[in-house]
């Protein structure tokens, strides 16, 4: 199978009723919400695309995304690559009791108004969840290795502070 651009919507029901498969990629300049979040360009995603129905009758898309991804550590304060990597497996839903009865290993999703998906968009939502909350290297490729970055002063703590009850004790003994 040749490695295509992944097409940037598809009816799912029809894809599913003819066992549609994708390989192929989405091109990283296209992904614009993803580049934002990255500190340097963001690479091609390599995307399999599998689409079918389950022994349920559930239509689904499963698949898997990966791309790299240029990050600022927030340790060192320089630039890294990283790898993301996504495994997603979605349902197209159309109502909220659809959506209630789904399996868990469903994910809903919703179809536009002339009933696709928007696969781009799809992945690149997939892609901006799984990225690093934090993103950092690892200790051992860091420049600062584990060693914490200190801004400023930090004052000690006054340990010989009034008690607040002292007020009260004076007021027992009288």
């Amino acid at each position: 199978m040749q490695t295509v651009k992944i097409p940037v919507s598809i009816d799912p029901i029809r894809a599913a009723s003819s066992g549609l498969r994708y390989e192929g990629f989405v091109p990283g300049e296209q992904l614009k919400r993803l580049s934002e979040l990255c500190a340097g360009d963001c690479s091609n995603v390599v995307v399999s695309l599998e689409c079918g129905v389950d022994l349920q009758g559930i239509v689904y898309l499963r698949g898997k995304a990966v791309t790299e991804l240029t990050l600022l550590c927030q340790r060192c304060m320089t630039q890294y690559t990283t790898e993301v990597t996504v495994d997603f497996c979605f349902s197209p839903c159309k109502t909220e009791a659809e959506i209630d009865e789904l399996p868990d290993a469903y994910d809903p999703i919703e179809c536009n108004e002339i009933g696709e998906v928007r696969l781009h968009q799809l992945i690149e939502d997939e892609l901006i969840v799984a990225m690093p909350i934090i993103p950092m290297h690892e200790d051992t490729d860091c420049k600062l290795g584990s060693k914490d970055i200190v801004v400023g002063e930090i004052e000690p703590a006054h340990e010989e502070r009034p008690n607040p009850f002292a007020v009260l004790e004076k007021l027992k003994s009288k």
